[in-house]
């Protein structure tokens, strides 16, 4: 490995790093907002970034892993991670349409959605710039893998623009179903994310979300 190749590893590393922490701090955020504000999208969408923080623990080794053998096969580690971080997607997606039928049948709408406004702009830059840096940072080590978690970066933003048009929606016009139909868009991308990782253990899909 030379001394370039070296650095764009490093860089790797280092992204996966801040990928974990930002998702534990997102997450953490999103839900007391989401609790105290009694909005299902946000409380939906922080619950997510915890999985995607069990999920990046398991790109995190992935990166450790090709950096010693480009080569090497996919760890337990890595195939224990995608497992549970499917389970979790989908028990996430069962929880979320749980508080939509309790939503609708309760006529109950949040007391405000202006902290996800908030979470969800940040979160689209965020995930913008670091998709921007993996998918670059892949495209110097030529390294399919990084270059895949870069493509399912996207998710996130997908999901964080789902958010920030309820959260804005709802803070205009108050119309109580809005945020039952951005918890909708939040369970359609978890249901996704899931399946996902379930076809990645199984080898027929390697995540190429863009």
């Amino acid at each position: 490995m030379n001394e370039e190749q070296h650095r764009y590893y490093n860089r790797a590393i280092a992204l996966s790093y801040f990928t974990l922490l930002y998702n534990i701090i997102e997450g953490l955020v999103s839900v007391a907002f989401g609790i105290n504000d009694e909005a299902l999208t946000l409380l939906g969408f922080g619950v997510d970034s915890f999985i995607e923080a069990i999920s990046g623990v398991g790109i995190l080794q992935m990166v450790f892993r090709i950096r010693k053998n480009p080569s090497a096969s996919v760890s337990a580690f890595e195939l224990t991670a995608l497992r549970i971080t499917g389970v979790c997607f989908y028990l996430l997606s069962a929880g979320l349409f749980s508080g939509i039928i309790a939503n609708v049948l309760y006529n109950h709408s949040p007391q405000t959605t202006l902290a996800g406004t908030i979470i969800s702009f940040v979160s689209i830059v965020v995930m913008f710039w670091l998709y921007r840096q993996k998918k670059r940072t892949g495209k110097a080590l030529n390294s399919s893998p990084i270059i895949a978690d870069a493509n399912c970066t996207m998710v996130c933003i997908y999901m964080s623009v789902v958010l920030l048009l309820s959260s804005a929606v709802f803070e205009l016009t108050k119309f109580m179903y809005v945020d039952i139909i951005g918890t909708i868009g939040i369970m359609y991308f978890s249901m996704k994310e899931g399946r996902e990782a379930f076809e990645k253990v199984k080898g027929t899909s390697d995540c190429n979300c863009s």
